[in-house]
Protein backbone atom coordinates (compact mmCIF):
# COMPACT_ATOMS: atom_id res chain seq x y z
CA UNK A 1 0.00 0.00 0.00
CA UNK A 2 0.83 3.65 -0.94
CA UNK A 3 1.39 5.95 1.83
CA UNK A 4 0.85 9.18 0.19
CA UNK A 5 1.46 12.94 0.96
CA UNK A 6 -0.60 15.17 -1.30
CA UNK A 7 0.62 18.89 -0.75
CA UNK A 8 3.66 20.60 -0.60
CA UNK A 9 3.00 21.86 2.94
CA UNK A 10 2.42 18.33 4.15
CA UNK A 11 5.75 17.39 2.76
CA UNK A 12 7.87 20.24 3.89
CA UNK A 13 6.56 19.14 7.86
CA UNK A 14 7.71 15.63 6.90
CA UNK A 15 11.17 17.08 6.02
CA UNK A 16 10.86 18.66 9.50
CA UNK A 17 9.93 15.68 11.16
CA UNK A 18 13.03 13.95 10.01
CA UNK A 19 15.33 16.21 11.51
CA UNK A 20 15.75 18.81 8.62
CA UNK A 21 17.75 15.65 6.43
CA UNK A 22 21.31 15.20 6.24
CA UNK A 23 24.47 16.32 5.26
CA UNK A 24 26.62 14.29 2.36
CA UNK A 25 29.75 15.31 0.35
CA UNK A 26 29.91 13.57 -3.18
CA UNK A 27 31.11 15.53 -6.47
CA UNK A 28 30.75 18.88 -5.23
CA UNK A 29 30.74 20.48 -1.95
CA UNK A 30 28.39 19.40 1.22
CA UNK A 31 24.64 19.95 0.60
CA UNK A 32 21.61 19.37 2.62
CA UNK A 33 19.76 16.26 1.96
CA UNK A 34 15.99 16.85 2.66
CA UNK A 35 14.40 13.90 0.61
CA UNK A 36 15.20 10.88 -1.22
CA UNK A 37 13.93 9.68 -4.64
CA UNK A 38 14.06 6.27 -5.73
CA UNK A 39 14.01 5.12 -9.02
CA UNK A 40 11.82 1.29 -8.83
CA UNK A 41 12.34 -0.76 -11.76
CA UNK A 42 15.35 -2.74 -11.45
CA UNK A 43 16.57 -0.40 -8.55
CA UNK A 44 13.72 -1.43 -6.16
CA UNK A 45 11.90 -4.45 -8.03
CA UNK A 46 14.03 -7.49 -10.02
CA UNK A 47 11.57 -6.35 -13.04
CA UNK A 48 13.38 -9.61 -15.46
CA UNK A 49 12.40 -11.80 -12.71
CA UNK A 50 8.84 -10.96 -12.47
CA UNK A 51 8.39 -11.49 -16.56
CA UNK A 52 10.25 -14.76 -16.79
CA UNK A 53 7.70 -15.82 -14.49
CA UNK A 54 4.52 -14.35 -17.16
CA UNK A 55 6.47 -16.02 -19.66
CA UNK A 56 7.11 -19.56 -17.84
CA UNK A 57 3.05 -19.05 -17.82
CA UNK A 58 2.65 -18.12 -21.48
CA UNK A 59 4.40 -21.08 -22.65
CA UNK A 60 5.66 -23.69 -19.94
CA UNK A 61 7.26 -25.60 -22.44
CA UNK A 62 10.19 -23.09 -22.82
CA UNK A 63 13.81 -23.64 -21.57
CA UNK A 64 15.64 -21.32 -20.09
CA UNK A 65 17.12 -20.37 -23.15
CA UNK A 66 13.97 -19.63 -24.89
CA UNK A 67 12.51 -18.02 -21.87
CA UNK A 68 15.99 -15.37 -21.99
CA UNK A 69 15.34 -15.24 -25.63
CA UNK A 70 11.69 -13.80 -25.47
CA UNK A 71 12.76 -11.51 -22.35
CA UNK A 72 14.97 -10.29 -25.03
CA UNK A 73 12.91 -8.85 -27.39
CA UNK A 74 10.30 -7.92 -24.63
CA UNK A 75 13.40 -5.51 -22.91
CA UNK A 76 14.24 -4.14 -26.73
CA UNK A 77 11.01 -3.56 -27.56
CA UNK A 78 10.53 -1.15 -24.40
CA UNK A 79 13.47 0.48 -24.82
CA UNK A 80 13.11 1.04 -28.20
CA UNK A 81 9.62 2.08 -28.27
CA UNK A 82 10.37 4.51 -25.48
CA UNK A 83 13.11 6.42 -27.40
CA UNK A 84 11.08 7.27 -30.13
CA UNK A 85 8.94 8.45 -27.65
CA UNK A 86 11.79 10.70 -26.27
CA UNK A 87 12.66 11.68 -29.98
CA UNK A 88 9.94 12.62 -30.69
CA UNK A 89 8.92 10.53 -33.37
CA UNK A 90 5.61 8.93 -31.49
CA UNK A 91 3.16 10.16 -28.98
CA UNK A 92 3.87 9.90 -25.51
CA UNK A 93 2.36 6.63 -24.81
CA UNK A 94 1.55 5.02 -20.90
CA UNK A 95 3.85 2.12 -20.10
CA UNK A 96 0.60 0.16 -19.95
CA UNK A 97 -0.01 0.59 -23.92
CA UNK A 98 4.02 -0.54 -24.39
CA UNK A 99 4.07 -3.55 -22.22
CA UNK A 100 0.49 -4.76 -23.95
CA UNK A 101 2.86 -4.32 -27.49
CA UNK A 102 5.72 -5.80 -26.05
CA UNK A 103 3.57 -8.81 -24.78
CA UNK A 104 2.06 -9.48 -28.49
CA UNK A 105 5.97 -9.52 -29.77
CA UNK A 106 6.64 -12.29 -27.58
CA UNK A 107 3.51 -14.24 -27.92
CA UNK A 108 3.93 -14.12 -31.65
CA UNK A 109 7.51 -15.27 -31.44
CA UNK A 110 6.41 -18.18 -28.64
CA UNK A 111 3.64 -19.09 -31.25
CA UNK A 112 0.44 -18.26 -28.49
CA UNK A 113 -2.50 -16.46 -30.59
CA UNK A 114 -4.77 -16.39 -26.75
CA UNK A 115 -5.94 -12.73 -26.23
CA UNK A 116 -6.50 -13.68 -22.75
CA UNK A 117 -3.12 -14.78 -22.57
CA UNK A 118 -0.99 -11.97 -23.59
CA UNK A 119 -2.97 -9.68 -21.49
CA UNK A 120 -1.67 -11.98 -19.13
CA UNK A 121 1.90 -11.54 -19.93
CA UNK A 122 1.58 -7.73 -19.67
CA UNK A 123 0.21 -8.11 -16.51
CA UNK A 124 3.05 -9.21 -15.19
CA UNK A 125 4.98 -6.47 -15.46
CA UNK A 126 3.51 -5.33 -12.30
CA UNK A 127 4.33 -8.46 -10.69
CA UNK A 128 7.80 -7.64 -9.94
CA UNK A 129 9.21 -8.80 -7.21
CA UNK A 130 11.20 -7.00 -4.54
CA UNK A 131 15.36 -7.47 -4.29
CA UNK A 132 15.78 -8.76 -0.27
CA UNK A 133 16.54 -5.94 0.85
CA UNK A 134 14.46 -3.50 -0.40
CA UNK A 135 11.70 -3.09 2.16
CA UNK A 136 14.06 -3.51 5.30
CA UNK A 137 16.17 -0.74 3.49
CA UNK A 138 13.51 1.47 2.48
CA UNK A 139 11.85 1.55 5.95
CA UNK A 140 15.47 2.40 7.56
CA UNK A 141 15.78 5.12 5.14
CA UNK A 142 12.01 6.65 6.24
CA UNK A 143 13.45 6.91 9.43
CA UNK A 144 14.99 10.00 8.37
CA UNK A 145 13.86 11.02 4.91
CA UNK A 146 10.85 11.60 2.92
CA UNK A 147 10.60 8.82 0.47
CA UNK A 148 9.15 9.50 -3.09
CA UNK A 149 9.12 7.15 -5.81
CA UNK A 150 10.20 8.17 -9.56
CA UNK A 151 8.91 5.16 -12.18
CA UNK A 152 8.54 5.31 -15.77
CA UNK A 153 5.55 2.76 -14.95
CA UNK A 154 1.72 4.51 -15.35
CA UNK A 155 0.32 5.18 -12.42
CA UNK A 156 -2.22 2.07 -12.50
CA UNK A 157 1.09 -0.19 -13.18
CA UNK A 158 3.17 2.07 -10.41
CA UNK A 159 -0.16 1.05 -7.89
CA UNK A 160 0.24 -2.49 -8.86
CA UNK A 161 4.07 -2.85 -8.77
CA UNK A 162 3.63 -1.02 -5.18
CA UNK A 163 1.40 -3.17 -3.94
CA UNK A 164 2.76 -6.63 -5.01
CA UNK A 165 6.00 -6.25 -3.90
CA UNK A 166 4.70 -4.15 -0.54
CA UNK A 167 6.45 -0.42 -1.53
CA UNK A 168 5.36 2.48 1.24
CA UNK A 169 6.45 5.82 -0.06
CA UNK A 170 5.30 9.09 1.18
CA UNK A 171 4.82 10.01 -2.28
CA UNK A 172 4.65 8.17 -5.58
CA UNK A 173 4.80 9.94 -9.14
CA UNK A 174 4.65 8.38 -12.52
CA UNK A 175 6.86 9.37 -15.40
CA UNK A 176 2.83 9.27 -16.79
CA UNK A 177 2.22 12.73 -15.20
CA UNK A 178 4.74 14.78 -17.19
CA UNK A 179 3.44 12.33 -20.91
CA UNK A 180 7.34 11.38 -21.27
CA UNK A 181 9.82 8.98 -19.92
CA UNK A 182 12.83 9.34 -18.20
CA UNK A 183 15.56 10.57 -18.79
CA UNK A 184 13.82 13.53 -19.87
CA UNK A 185 14.16 16.18 -17.36
CA UNK A 186 10.52 16.57 -17.03
CA UNK A 187 10.12 13.56 -15.18
CA UNK A 188 13.13 14.43 -12.37
CA UNK A 189 11.06 17.79 -12.28
CA UNK A 190 8.21 16.04 -10.85
CA UNK A 191 9.71 15.07 -8.04
CA UNK A 192 11.35 18.97 -7.50
CA UNK A 193 7.51 20.21 -8.09
CA UNK A 194 5.88 18.24 -5.48
CA UNK A 195 8.24 18.18 -2.81
CA UNK A 196 8.81 22.10 -2.71
CA UNK A 197 13.00 21.53 -2.45
CA UNK A 198 15.31 23.33 -4.43
CA UNK A 199 17.47 20.17 -6.91
CA UNK A 200 20.30 20.06 -4.68
CA UNK A 201 18.19 19.29 -1.83
CA UNK A 202 17.05 16.27 -3.69
CA UNK A 203 19.04 12.62 -3.50
CA UNK A 204 18.19 10.51 -6.51
CA UNK A 205 18.80 6.74 -6.06
CA UNK A 206 18.99 4.61 -9.11
CA UNK A 207 21.10 1.28 -10.07
CA UNK A 208 20.73 2.68 -13.39
CA UNK A 209 23.78 5.23 -14.70
CA UNK A 210 21.65 6.83 -17.53
CA UNK A 211 18.97 7.42 -14.86
CA UNK A 212 21.27 9.22 -12.29
CA UNK A 213 22.65 11.14 -14.97
CA UNK A 214 19.27 12.43 -16.00
CA UNK A 215 18.90 13.52 -12.37
CA UNK A 216 22.18 15.40 -12.59
CA UNK A 217 21.18 17.55 -15.23
CA UNK A 218 18.50 19.07 -13.16
CA UNK A 219 20.82 19.44 -10.71
CA UNK A 220 19.55 16.75 -8.05
CA UNK A 221 22.24 14.83 -5.86
CA UNK A 222 22.99 10.91 -7.01
CA UNK A 223 23.46 7.89 -5.13
CA UNK A 224 23.86 4.44 -7.25
CA UNK A 225 23.21 1.32 -5.75
CA UNK A 226 24.68 -2.00 -8.25
CA UNK A 227 21.74 -4.08 -8.43
CA UNK A 228 22.40 -7.32 -10.70
CA UNK A 229 19.48 -5.72 -13.84
CA UNK A 230 21.62 -2.13 -13.52
CA UNK A 231 22.94 -0.34 -15.62
CA UNK A 232 26.33 0.45 -13.97
CA UNK A 233 28.47 3.36 -13.76
CA UNK A 234 31.20 4.22 -16.87
CA UNK A 235 34.92 5.59 -15.65
CA UNK A 236 33.53 9.21 -16.61
CA UNK A 237 30.40 9.59 -13.78
CA UNK A 238 30.95 10.93 -10.84
CA UNK A 239 27.88 10.09 -8.61
CA UNK A 240 27.98 11.34 -4.87
CA UNK A 241 27.22 7.64 -3.69
CA UNK A 242 27.82 4.22 -4.24
CA UNK A 243 26.07 1.25 -2.61
CA UNK A 244 26.68 -2.53 -2.88
CA UNK A 245 22.94 -2.73 -1.83
CA UNK A 246 19.90 -1.33 -0.43
CA UNK A 247 21.25 -1.69 3.20
CA UNK A 248 24.93 -0.18 2.91
CA UNK A 249 22.95 3.10 1.26
CA UNK A 250 20.74 2.99 4.39
CA UNK A 251 24.19 2.80 6.33
CA UNK A 252 25.70 5.81 4.73
CA UNK A 253 22.35 7.97 5.17
CA UNK A 254 22.79 7.09 8.46
CA UNK A 255 25.67 9.07 8.75
CA UNK A 256 25.44 12.19 6.62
Amino acid sequence: MVDAVDDVDAMAAQAVRFGSGGHMSGTGTATEIDAVVFDVLGTLVDEPAGLRAGMRELAPALDEFGVERLLSLWQRHIEREQRRILDGDRPYLTSDVLDLEAARVVADAAGVDDPAAVAALALSARRLPPWHDTVAGLARIAERFPLIGLSNASRTALLGINAHAGLRWHQALSAEDARTYKPDPAVYQLAVTVSGLPPERLLMVAAHAWDLRGAQGLGLRTAYVARPVGDPPTASDRFDLHADDLTGLADQLAHV
